[in-house]
């Protein structure tokens, strides 16, 4: 079977389908455990062992990130060789990521709208305060951001635009050199490939980082929370399921005419990493390679657009924003009547652009949005205890609109595999991928001991 199915034809379970039993098998324990509520396990297990493991997993994807972003960026870009082929794909992409996310808030605030979540809400009980509001950037402020002033420190701290821009620049001017750039380039061939390799060796591990992720985050929030803002939950999770598997899917077949079936099998691990993760930069090496190994496109695009999209794009959270604005709304008595919702929409795009993929980032753009609307920034307590799982799902909403996009870009720009894209193995991590080939090691000993 394919990696959709249970197991494959070796008889062994998929990487996938371990993920997936450990994804569920921490839903339960982690339900299991906030049921209990015992202190020992609150303590030593969930808060100890659990985090422990939970937060070295997400480190190690975003160690990763850099690296492999700046390697496969600079191997797109000199692999692209035409200055104007890398200005289309950056045009097309943010062009197309910009559409998503204000069809993606449209379509959240018209379902919220209709549903009308907050209506009646009884604010007896809810504690509103120690919310801080952040101010709404300016358009002219977020793209002159995008210029590093210093390039080392964009790369320490992770600054996900100035990185993009400085390593196109730099790949600019590397194929400005010629043939000198010739031993550059092939050493950034080679770490790139190691970098892929070591993101093999992360999800290896993977079950185990999900599950750990997935039973603590379960095991603190419970379920119970949902009960006060129910009709907030089912509103937005109606809403990024209506756009993840349908409004996605119809883009992606219009401008690409790619199989969405076959498309959704494909990204399943990078939603499950994003899922447990709830980090869109962190799912950015699970992204590159599903989109690449998995997908078929071509690194020339895909190392600039899904870092690109990690950055920029933010379906699922601008969905949450539509949705906990006309909650608010309602739950205040306040009409923003039309100009306040297409409001709505323009700052979520703006804000998308200006701020980074890490977790609960969705709540600082809500303030910002809220604010401009002239709402209170204290009603984002209301929304903060579920908050949490929410962010899970609207991540993997986003990361597939990024993987949309990228492969709606290389099958425009004829960079798509579409052979890989038909063999539901391609890309598949398997035993073999971990097995140290002896006769290499050999090799690396022998050249090691000339010098």
């Amino acid at each position: 079977m394919t990696e959709s199915g249970t197991v494959k034809r070796s008889g062994r379970l998929s990487l996938t389908s371990k993920i997936l039993i450990g994804m569920i098998a921490g839903v339960i324990l982690g339900v299991i455990f906030n049921i209990i509520d015992n202190n020992f396990v609150n303590t030593h297990i969930v808060g100890g062992l659990f985090a422990m493991i939970g937060k070295m997993f997400v480190n190690a994807l975003k160690m990763l990130v850099v690296p492999l972003v700046f390697f496969s960026l600079i191997t797109g870009v000199t692999g692209i060789g035409d200055i104007r082929l890398l200005g289309r794909v950056g045009g097309k992409s943010f062009a197309l990521y910009l559409m998503t996310t204000a069809l993606a808030i449209a379509i959240a605030i018209s379902i919220a709208v209709v549903v009308g979540p907050g209506n009646n809400f009884d604010m007896v009980g809810v504690d509103t305060g120690g919310v801080e509001g952040k101010a709404a950037p300016t358009v002219w402020n977020v793209f002159a951001a995008i210029v590093p002033t210093n390039p080392v420190a964009a790369f320490a701290n992770g600054e996900m635009l100035q990185i993009i821009f400085y390593t196109i620049v730099l790949g600019v001017a590397v194929m400005m050199l010629g043939h000198r750039s010739k031993a550059f380039v092939e050493g950034c061939e080679y770490m790139n490939e190691v970098m892929m390799k070591i993101v093999t060796i992360v999800m290896s591990v993977a079950p185990i980082g999900v599950f750990a992720l997935i039973a603590k985050t379960f095991a603190e929030q419970g379920v119970e929370l949902f009960a006060p803002v129910l009709a907030y939950v089912f509103t937005l999770v109606g809403a990024l399921f209506l756009h993840l598997f349908v409004t996605l899917m119809i883009i992606l077949k219009l401008f690409s005419g790619l199989n969405p079936f076959t498309f959704m099998a494909k990204m399943r691990p990078a939603q499950i990493f994003a899922f447990s993760t709830a980090s869109s930069n962190a799912t950015i090496p699970v992204t590159l390679r599903s989109v690449t190994e998995r997908v078929g496109v071509d690194n020339s695009v895909a190392s600039f657009c899904v870092p690109f999209g990690a950055t920029i794009n933010m379906d699922g959270t601008a969905i949450m924003q539509g949705v906990a604005t006309v909650f608010l709304a309602n739950v205040y008595g306040i009409d923003l009547g039309l100009s306040g919702y297409l409001t709505v929409i323009a700052m979520a795009v703006l804000a998308s652009i200006g701020t980074a993929g890490v977790p609960g980032v969705g709540l600082v753009m809500l303030t910002m949005v809220l604010g401009q609307v002239g709402l209170p920034i204290e009603g984002v307590a209301l929304i903060l205890g579920v908050d949490r799982l929410m962010d899970m799902i609207r991540t993997a909403v986003n990361i597939t609109g990024d993987a949309v996009v990228t492969s709606i870009v290389a099958k425009g720009e004829g960079q798509i595999d579409m052979s890989v894209f038909n063999d539901p193995d391609a890309g598949l991590i398997t035993p073999a991928d971990m097995h140290i080939d002896a006769e290499a090691e050999a090799e690396l000993v022998t050249a090691a001991h000339k010098h």
